[in-house]
């Protein structure tokens, strides 16, 4: 792995409270964690772990980590003070709940931002605070159906193909919350002031699907799945399958990468055809359908692989870990598991592997002495069931 310099993670002394969630938010927390931000979970006692992943072993619950955790049901007496005084002293808060659950709890955006007028209060929803549906359940494969990326993806002659949760979730959900907290840090850092984030996914994935807007806009893209440059349509744009039931991908959307590819095939261009000719394609298709399926994954990628031709071989998540361009860059921490790093890196600050996630409540104590609570505060707050630690998880959360 690359040595930086060092120097201060970006996010060092920015403090957030997390309300602990489901998938897009502990995600965005994860990312700020990431990037050296302390961040101080409330989780509901008797949790067991964090719920993202529901793992047996939460140090293995990957979006997790980074974090101290503090106990607190809400719905005892007291607890929603302890939770106003964290957030008192808060940069940032990042919540997942249902619009109007935080309200319901006497913790919504008025409350909190009266007693710290520079919080940039993060909320994250799939259907977003307001609109005709915001209310009902739903999770990434109905966000990226409303989007128009789900009717955009799969086979012409298939239903439409989702990719796992990673468009909606994360790439629509966490990162558009982590960017608008950090837009809302650069807010608050020169006015003072700080701001309410409605991070919906669906808002996201409509930015995501920006460019291909543009193209429809441009008359440049076809309402029909499989029949564009980018969504499988053309033959140099594709996932092909190799003698040994392995797959690949050939990206050569430029002349110059097709070119290349056809040299490294031994292709003659001439008998290819001309691209811009729809009625060869097919044709096109079936002559790499055939070549590839020829020989074995492990062939195409020695002859393919670190060339122009915009080649890669299809990996499962265990292979990804272990190819060399993957180790050459330190993508995956060393340990149990395949635990990815931070990303993205800098060139003159340090972003190392953040801590493992906690139980909850295992930093009940420390988190509310830091916060300035006496000894007999902290332990009557345990005693009443407002707080729990670590240690107590025989309590379980009375909601």
């Amino acid at each position: 792995m690359t040595e930086f310099p060092s120097a201060a993670p970006p996010l060092e002394g920015i403090r957030i409270v997390e309300f602990t969630g489901l998938g897009p938010g502990p995600f965005a927390g994860m990312m700020l964690a990431d990037m050296g931000a302390e961040i101080i979970r409330i989780d509901r006692p008797g949790s067991g772990i964090s719920p993202s992943v529901g793992a047996t072993d939460p140090t293995l619950d990957y979006l997790a980590r980074g974090r101290r955790s503090v106990a607190l049901n809400l719905k005892a007496p007291g607890a929603v003070d302890v939770a106003l005084r964290l957030i008192k002293d808060a940069d940032g808060l990042i919540e997942g709940f249902r619009p109007g659950v935080m309200e319901r709890l006497g913790l919504g955006p008025d409350v909190a931002l009266s007693c710290n007028p520079r919080l940039v209060y993060g909320r994250m929803t799939g259907w977003g605070q307001t609109g005709p549906v915001s209310a009902a359940a739903g999770h990434d494969l109905n966000y990226i159906a409303l989007s128009g990326a789900l009717w955009a993806s799969g086979s012409a002659d298939g239903p439409p193909a989702f990719p796992l949760n990673l468009l909606g979730d994360f790439g629509g959900g966490g990162m558009f919350l982590a960017y608008g907290m950090l837009a809302g840090f650069l807010k608050a850092a020169r006015t003072g002031q700080g701001d309410v984030i409605d991070a919906a996914i669906c808002d996201g994935m409509s930015t995501l699907m920006a460019m291909i807007h543009s193209q429809r806009a441009m008359g440049k893209w076809r309402d029909t799945r499989q029949s564009n440059s980018l969504d499988g349509g053309v033959p140099w744009y594709g996932v092909y399958e190799c003698a040994d039931g392995g797959w690949i991908t050939i990206g050569a959307l430029e002349p110059q990468f097709w070119a290349r590819l056809l040299d490294l095939l031994r292709l003659d261009p001439a008998q290819m055809g001309d691209r811009s000719d729809r009625s060869t394609w097919a044709a096109m298709r079936a002559t790499l359908s055939a070549l590839f399926l020829s020989q074995s994954r492990d062939h195409w990628c020695a002859l393919l692989e670190g060339t122009d031709a915009c080649f890669a071989p299809v990996l499962s998540p265990a292979e990804a870990a272990s190819h060399p361009h993957n180790l050459a860059r330190g993508v995956f921490a060393q340990g149990p598991g395949d635990q990815p790093m931070p990303a993205p890196r800098f060139a003159h600050s340090q972003t190392p592997l953040p801590a493992k996630p906690p139980l909850p409540g295992a930093d009940s104590r420390s988190v509310l002495v830091d916060a300035g609570f006496a000894a007999e505060e902290i332990a009557a707050l345990v005693q009443s069931g407002a707080v729990a630690c670590a240690t107590d998880h025989s309590e379980e959360d009375p909601s």
